[in-house]
C-alpha cells in the first residue's frame, strides 16, 4: 500500500458524498474522514521513524515534461499526515449542529481540500507539490464564498488574490529549478543537489518565500487573514487555521530552505525580524478586539510568528519545536474557534463586552474553554508548552534579546486570552447570557477529544517528537553542511 491511497480516497469520498441527501451528507463525510484517519494510523503502525522515505510511489505522469507522481512519507510528512487526517473528522464533527444550505457540497469541498492538503504534505515532485497547493486553495475559496458572512465576496477576493499571487511566484521558482536540473525533471532530491550561486539562490528564496509567507501568514503579508478567518464559516476557518496555514510552514522546512540555503543565509535575519514584529504587533492588536473570533485570528498570527522565527533559526530545537507546535496549534485553534462558534450559535453574538457569567450556567463548557485557553497560552503540561519551549530554545541561538522579544507571545498571549476568558465566563449573568445552555452531544464529544489531546500531548510529547526527530536532524544537518563555512 502506498501513500497514493491517502491522496485519492478523499477525492472519491467527495464525489460519493455529493450523492447523499443533505442530512446524510455529513454522516457520509464523517465516515470517509474516519476511514482516512484509520489508514493514516495503519501507516503509522508500520512506520520506521528514521530519515527514509516510506510508503512511496514514483510513477510516470507526464514523463515527456519530466513530471512524475512521486510521493511518500518520512518523519516530517508523517506528522503532517496525522495532523490532517485527525483534524478533518474533528472539524466535521464540530459542524454537526449547523444546518448548511446544500450541505453535501459543503462537505464534499472539505474532502476535496483534504486531498489537496495531503498531496502537499507528501509530494516529492515539484509539479505535484504545486498541483496539491492549488488544489487545496480552490475548495476553501468556494467554502468561504458560498457559506461565509455578509462581507464574504469582497474579503474572499482579497484572500484569493493574495494567495494566488504568491503561488505564481512559487511556480516561477519551481520552473527555474526544473530548468537547472541536468535530467530536466521536478524531483525534489534533484533540486536539493543543485549548486546555484548565492545570487540565484536569493531569487529562488524570494519566489518560494512569498508564497509561504502569505499562506502562514508572516507580517506584513498577514492582512488577508483576520478578515478571512472572521467571515468564513467556522468549518472553513478551522480548515484554514488548523491545517492550511501549515502548508506554508511545511513548505519553508521542506522546499524553501533546503532548495536555497545560500539565499536563506542572506535573508534569514530579515525574516526573523519580520516574524518577531508580527508576534508583538498581532498580540497588541488582539488586546483591542471585541469580536472573539477576530481575537483568536490575531492570536494565530502571533503564534505563527514564533514558529517562523524558530524555523529560520535553523537548528534541531527550532525545527522540532515547529513540528510539534504545528500539531498543538492546529488542535488549540480548532478548539478556540469551536468555542466561539458555540457561543455565537447560542447567543447570536461574538461581542466579548456583551457576555459574562456563562460559567454559572454551563460548567462543562467552562472547563473545556479553560483547558483550551491554557493550552493556547502554553501552560506547562499542556500541548502548547513543549512546542513553544523548543522554539524559544531554537531562537535563543540567535541571541538572548531576540529570544526575549519572541517570548512575549507567551506573556502577551496569556494576558489577552485569560482576560477574554474572564470577561466571557466570569462575572454576573445578564439577560443574554442567562439563556446559555451547556454543551451536549457532538459538542461535548468534540471538545472532549480536543481537551484530551491538549493534556496527553502536554504530559507525554515524546512519541510525536520521536516521529520527526531523525528526518529533521538529517535535513538540518544536510542543509547546514552546504553553508558550514558561513557564519550566521
Amino acid at each position: 500500500m502506498t501513500v497514493s491511497i491517502l491522496i485519492f480516497l478523499p477525492i472519491v469520498a467527495a464525489l460519493l458524498t455529493l450523492l447523499f441527501k443533505n442530512e446524510m451528507a455529513k454522516h457520509a463525510a464523517m465516515f470517509f474522514a474516519v476511514v482516512e484517519l484509520a489508514i493514516a494510523l495503519y501507516f503509522l503502525s508500520g512506520f520506521v521513524p528514521d530519515a527514509s522515505l516510506q510508503y512511496s510511489i514514483d510513477a510516470p505522469w507526464i514523463p515527456q515534461f519530466g513530471v512524475y507522481f512521486k510521493a511518500g512519507i518520512d518523519g516530517i510528512s508523517m506528522v503532517m499526515v496525522l495532523l490532517t487526517t485527525a483534524l478533518v473528522p474533528l472539524i466535521i464533527l464540530t459542524t454537526y449542529e449547523h444546518q448548511y444550505k446544500n450541505a453535501k457540497a459543503f462537505y464534499a469541498l472539505i474532502l476535496f481540500m483534504q486531498a489537496g492538503l495531503l498531496t502537499v504534505f507528501t509530494a516529492f515532485d515539484g509539479f505535484l507539490f504545486y498541483v496539491g497547493w492549488e488544489a487545496a486553495l480552490i475548495p476553501i475559496y468556494f467554502i468561504c464564498a458560498l457559506w461565509g458572512g455578509e462581507n464574504r465576496i469582497r474579503i474572499n477576493i482579497k484572500f484569493f488574490i493574495y494567495t494566488f499571487t504568491g503561488s505564481l511566484f512559487m511556480l516561477i521558482g519551481i520552473i527555474y529549478l526544473y530548468l537547472q536540473t541536468p535530467s530536466k525533471d521536478y524531483d525534489l532530491q534533484h533540486f536539493y543537489n543543485l549548486s546555484l550561486d548565492a545570487s540565484h539562490q536569493s531569487w529562488v528564496f524570494i519566489a518560494f518565500f512569498l508564497a509561504f509567507a502569505i499562506k502562514m501568514p508572516i507580517f506584513p503579508f498577514h492582512t488577508w487573514q483576520p478578515d478571512t478567518y472572521t467571515e468564513a464559516p467556522t468549518g472553513g476557518t478551522m480548515m484554514l487555521s488548523g491545517i492550511m496555514l501549515k502548508m506554508g510552514i511545511y513548505g519553508v522546512i521542506r522546499w524553501l530552505i533546503p532548495n536555497a540555503p545560500l539565499g536563506f543565509l542572506t535573508w534569514a535575519n530579515v525574516v526573523i525580524i519580520l516574524s518577531i514584529i508580527g508576534i508583538v504587533y498581532a498580540s497588541l492588536i488582539a488586546f483591542k478586539q471585541i469580536d472573539g473570533k477576530r481575537l483568536v485570528a490575531y492570536s494565530s498570527i502571533a503564534h505563527v510568528g514564533l514558529i517562523a522565527a524558530g524555523i529560520f533559526a535553523w537548528n534541531i530545537y527550532g525545527v522540532q519545536g515547529a513540528m510539534i507546535q504545528m500539531i498543538s496549534h492546529g488542535i488549540n485553534v480548532v478548539g478556540m474557534f469551536f468555542i466561539w462558534d458555540i457561543i455565537s450559535r447560542r447567543l447570536g453574538t461574538r461581542d466579548i463586552g456583551k457576555l459574562g457569567g456563562i460559567a454559572k450556567v454551563a460548567p462543562q463548557f467552562s472547563i473545556a474553554f479553560l483547558i483550551i485557553v491554557l493550552g493556547t497560552v502554553a501552560l506547562p503540561l499542556t500541548n502548547g508548552f513543549v512546542g513553544e519551549f523548543l522554539l524559544l530554545r531554537g531562537v535563543f541561538n540567535r541571541g538572548i534579546i531576540t529570544a526575549a522579544i519572541a517570548g512575549t507571545t507567551i506573556i502577551l498571549g496569556a494576558v489577552y486570552m485569560l482576560r477574554m476568558y474572564k470577561n466571557v465566563m466570569q462575572g454576573e449573568l445578564n439577560e443574554l447570557t442567562a439563556t446559555f445552555t451547556d454543551i451536549k452531544g457532538s459538542e461535548k464529544l468534540a471538545l472532549g477529544i480536543i481537551c484530551a489531546l491538549i493534556i496527553i500531548i502536554g504530559v507525554y510529547p515524546q512519541p510525536l517528537l520521536h516521529l520527526s526527530e531523525a528526518a529533521v536532524t538529517n535535513l538540518v544537518d544536510t542543509v547546514s553542511h552546504k553553508f558550514i563555512t558561513t557564519k550566521f
